[in-house]
């Protein structure tokens, strides 16, 4: 899942790109020594003196499930590849594309030929970047069974050529509206290195790339050490970045005060006033870089759709019938769990795909109103009752009572108080739950495509394009691991690759409303909310962080190449 899946990419403000090239460098030798959790430390000094590296250290509750690129699910890996790797296009700040690995693309008259011409750019342990390592990426992406979504950007790809080691020739099947959108996180490998490794069990920790940041040491679940490539056309000014991992929230809260780091990408809204009090430490909240949607996802797959071989299909029965979860949805009052978990700072969820992307979000649809009796009396009407008067309904034959095995990534910030709330509100109409924090590689094996769970809390972190959110509710992806509920509709599969190829911007739109609304009505999901971006930095150690624009993400490449020392 993107996280949460958490696909989390590039930040849309106004002022600058996210750079992508080749490199050198001299990349620092002394691996970080990782901090106890919980530990604290006094705040550190700036830099001053001229040989003193510049080292920002950033703290996150999470860490990668792994660094091959193909085969990432969290939203923490694709941190690491933005920073380390080239893709053909980059994602401006206002929305827009811009070449970047490409110094030129022309296009035939059908939009069916692209033809890229490749500006100079090295990998980062030295060998020259070519078309040959395109095309090799582009390939694999598309060929590699077990790759959860890299593969849905090449779909209409009817071949990849390098007729030079400049140029890269894109011919489609179809012409499709979005190729920017699709090439923007198509991140390009070097050849040498991956044609003699196993795509899907390469573990990718030297992590050889050609961006503006190169690894240094990787210790999963404790850090990622990376030192900037100073031979990079737009250097970083900074001389490393260190992700720190922290298990505890409150850990992670302190490590800003004290200085044990200077940026941290996350934190409970609950401590926000603190953080706000403390001395040198700024907060700051906007709307996500990647527009961010958090889902309540229930397990319907069906019998019949249950992927050979991967497929458990465990889900409690009931959560395959739309009055079940319509009634869970009347059930659940977001505006309460808005107010507890984000202080008010969250907008009410209605379709997967989030309200950040704009036109594409179908504004029209009206929500499920708060009303427990309503609930209750669509649990009543279509059978489910406490035959024995213990507080939990039963399946319309009297059998399997109605409870639910809840989960949630044990790195989640906000999974633990949403599992509680929604225990307190779905006990009110007869469902209870067993709420469970699970290893977030655990959970996604449980997930997808094993579907052995029955509700799951996690999340998405949105492409600008909403081609690949539409994809995970297609049937095609409930064997592939991209589907997380199972869910299956003919009118929304014709829809979506309808959809996909629609040239004409006014009538893909009104698709992609139509597609929202379907599920909706379909009750696929509850979306409690769409997440805002809480964020806190140190005045004392760096500046220039990019905070003044509607989109925030201080970890993206486009704060991490502009900010410097404090001196």
């Amino acid at each position: 899942m993107k996280s949460k899946l958490t696909i989390l990419l590039a930040l849309l403000m106004a002022t600058a790109l996210i750079l992508s090239a080749c490199g050198g460098g001299q990349v620092a030798t002394t691996a970080p020594e990782p901090a106890e959790p919980g530990a604290t430390e006094e705040p550190q000094a700036p830099p001053e003196a001229p040989g003193e590296p510049a080292i920002v250290r950033i703290g996150y509750p999470g860490s990668p499930d792994t660094l091959n690129p193909g085969a990432a699910v969290l939203a923490e890996a694709y941190y690491m590849f933005e920073l380390v790797y080239d893709t053909m296009y980059d994602l401006n700040l206002d929305g827009t594309f811009s070449l970047s690995l490409a110094e030129s693309v022309e296009v035939s008259d059908d939009n069916l030929v692209w033809t890229f011409t490749l500006r100079d750019a090295t990998f980062h342990d030295g060998t020259p970047l070519t078309a040959e390592d395109v095309v090799f990426t582009y390939d694999l992406y598309a060929n590699t069974e077990g790759y959860p979504w890299m593969g849905d950007y090449t779909y209409y790809f009817e071949s990849v050529e390098a007729p030079d080691p400049k140029t890269v020739v894109i011919t489609l099947s179809e012409a499709i509206p979005n190729l920017d959108s699709q090439l923007v996180f198509l991140y390009v490998l070097p050849k040498h290195i991956w044609e003699n490794e196993d795509a899907v069990e390469f573990e990718n920790v030297e992590m050889i790339g050609s961006g503006p940041f190169k690894m240094v040491e990787y210790s999963q679940n404790e850090f990622v050490h990376l030192a900037a490539n100073k031979d990079h056309p737009q250097a970083p000014k900074i001389d490393e970045v260190i992700f720190q991992t922290f298990e505890s929230n409150d850990a992670l809260v302190q490590s800003i005060r004290t200085g044990q780091v200077d940026i941290i990408t996350e934190f409970p809204a609950t401590a926000i006033d603190s953080l706000r009090a403390a001395e040198n430490v700024e907060v700051v909240t906007g709307a996500p870089f990647a527009p961010t949607v958090t889902d309540i996802i229930f397990n319907q797959c069906s019998p019949e759709n249950c992927p050979e071989g991967d497929g458990i299909c465990s889900g409690h029965p009931s959560l395959q019938d739309r009055n079940v979860r319509l009634a869970l949805s009347h059930a659940t009052n977001k505006q309460q769990i808005i107010d507890v978990v984000y202080l008010g700072l969250a907008s009410p969820g209605t379709t997967l795909i989030p309200d950040g992307l704009g036109v594409w979000y179908n504004e029209s649809i009206q929500d499920y109103e708060f009303d427990v009796a309503l609930a209750n009396q669509i649990l009543d009407d279509t059978g489910y009752l406490d035959t024995n008067n213990d507080g939990v309904r039963e399946m319309p034959d009297g059998t399997n009572p109605l409870v639910y095995r809840l989960n949630w990534p044990s790195d989640s910030i906000d999974g633990p108080r949403l599992a509680e709330l929604l225990g307190e509100m779905w006990r009110v109409v007869g469902v209870d739950v067993e709420p469970q924090a699970m290893d977030p590689d655990a959970l996604t094996a449980a997930c997808c495509p094993a579907f052995d769970f029955d509700v799951m809390l996690w999340g998405w972190g949105s492409d600008p394009d909403p081609n690949l959110l539409l994809s995970v509710m297609t049937t095609d992806e409930i064997p592939t691991g991209s589907s997380e509920t199972g869910y299956s509709n003919p009118e929304f599969d014709e829809l979506y690759y309808a959809q996909a190829a629609e040239m004409d911007f006014e009538t893909r739109k009104e698709m992609v409303w139509q597609m929202q609304q379907i599920v909706f009505d379909d009750v696929v999901y509850i979306i409690p909310y769409y997440d805002p971006a809480l964020q806190a930095y140190r005045t004392d150690r760096f500046t220039g962080w990019i905070t003044d624009q509607d989109k925030l993400e201080l970890a993206d490449p486009t704060s991490l190449i502009v900010i410097e020392p404090v001196r």
